[in-house]
């Protein structure tokens, strides 16, 4: 970062992480001195994306009233905090002296971060400065923030699946991305994928083609009605992938029984392991005992019919791999990101689009006429001069 070095950051100095997907936007708050959330809050509305991508005014005018009201109930005490011994206000309260809030550094995913995150790079920094005090930022793809909520900041890889599905590897050094390119031209055993795949076995058996899944009919009919109806119920529907994804769970609940759903989860796992291999960092992997590849997502609530095939199949492409389960999710990643932020200790790569760091401070001095800000950013490997981000849709 460029600028005069700000004053050291002290252990009672808030923490925000906020994590911005399609079903609303999440915000922890904690402390730079102390592991996990003091309390979180729940913004039910997503926030827009429009033609000049994610609206930053729209996620400002949700994040600073809850950030506000949580960093007031944190500074009131709550029962986490006690009174000096002068009776001046509580100690520990993370306020500066002036009486106001600091909050040390911010962490924010969100869906589309990289491909439409252009608004939030321009215009968080600054604005978060004036509002909140913000003095360091980071802004992240949010595979990154369910990296970091699964694996941490250690080399691994994490799959995140859901209605879609991505895989993203690090060495601590670049990115690795396979995958969560949509359900048009990717998210190969995702939720979306398995639905569809699940549907046409039950279409199939209507027709009387071969292939076809009487059980995974009757759910078909079960869930949406007559089978001939489906076509002019899907396809005029903007919300195609997550109305697919709905059929999955029917698939997983079939495969017990039923040999064609069986076998679509395990070309699923397959495929998931396929995405997984890609992105596995390789060098070091066997002295450091392997690499850690952490699941993560509600696509792996489907369990061991799912999971089963994903381990079989990356023992065979990958035999230095442990499969994990993912101990946190991305808002967990993101506090995760601020913490570290915060002790001056991210090794996790930046990237311009993946993980930007900022000084947020900096950038409202620059936003004022100052010089700007800004630091050099390590590189992603995936085929493209700087990867693309989950798609709206494609994260868990």
């Amino acid at each position: 970062m460029t600028g005069t070095r700000p004053p050291a950051i002290t252990p009672d100095a808030y923490v925000l992480g906020v994590d911005s997907g399609g079903s609303g936007l999440r915000v922890a708050l904690g402390r730079a001195g102390s592991d996990g959330p003091l309390s979180t809050a729940v913004c039910a509305e997503p926030v827009r994306t429009g033609t000049g991508g994610i609206d930053a005014a729209h996620l400002l005018d949700q994040l600073l009233p809850v950030a506000a009201e949580l960093l007031e109930r944190a500074a009131a005490g709550g029962g986490r905090t006690g009174r000096d011994p002068a009776g001046n206000g509580p100690t520990g309260s993370g306020l500066t002296a002036d009486g106001s809030a600091q909050v040390a550094a911010l962490a924010v995913g969100a869906a589309g971060m990289a491909t439409l995150g252009g608004r939030l790079r321009a215009e968080l920094p600054g604005a978060l400065a004036a509002a909140l005090g913000v003095r360091r930022l980071a802004l992240a793809a949010d595979a990154v923030t369910a990296y970091a909520g699964a694996v941490g900041q250690r080399p691994g890889a994490v799959v995140a699946g859901g209605t879609g599905m991505i895989a993203l590897g690090t060495d601590l050094v670049e990115w690795r991305r396979a995958d969560g390119w949509g359900h048009l031209l990717g998210d190969n055993g995702s939720g979306a994928w398995i639905g569809r795949a699940g549907l046409e076995a039950a279409m199939r058996a209507h027709d009387g083609r071969r292939g076809g899944s009487p059980a995974l009919l009757d759910r078909l009919r079960s869930v949406f009605g007559p089978a001939e109806e489906l076509p002019g119920l899907l396809y005029p529907r903007s919300d195609r992938p997550a109305v697919l994804a709905s059929f999955a769970p029917e698939v997983a609940a079939c495969a017990g029984a039923d040999a064609i759903a069986a076998d679509i989860l395990r070309r699923a796992g397959v495929h998931i392991a396929e995405a997984a291999a890609a992105v596995c960092p390789k060098e070091g992997a066997e002295a450091d005992g392997g690499c850690e590849v952490a699941l993560t997502g509600g696509l792996f609530r489907m369990g061991e019919p799912l999971i089963g095939p994903v381990r079989e199949e990356l023992a065979r492409l990958v035999p230095q791999a442990r499969l994990t389960t993912g101990t946190g999710d991305p808002l967990t990643g993101a506090l995760r990101i601020a913490h570290a932020l915060a002790a001056d200790d991210l090794r996790l790569p930046h990237h311009p689009t993946m993980l930007s760091v900022q000084n947020a401070q900096d950038a409202q001095s620059a936003q004022d006429g100052s010089a700007p800000s800004g630091r050099a950013t390590t590189t992603a490997r995936n085929g493209e001069p700087g990867p693309d981000d989950v798609p709206a849709h494609g994260a868990a």
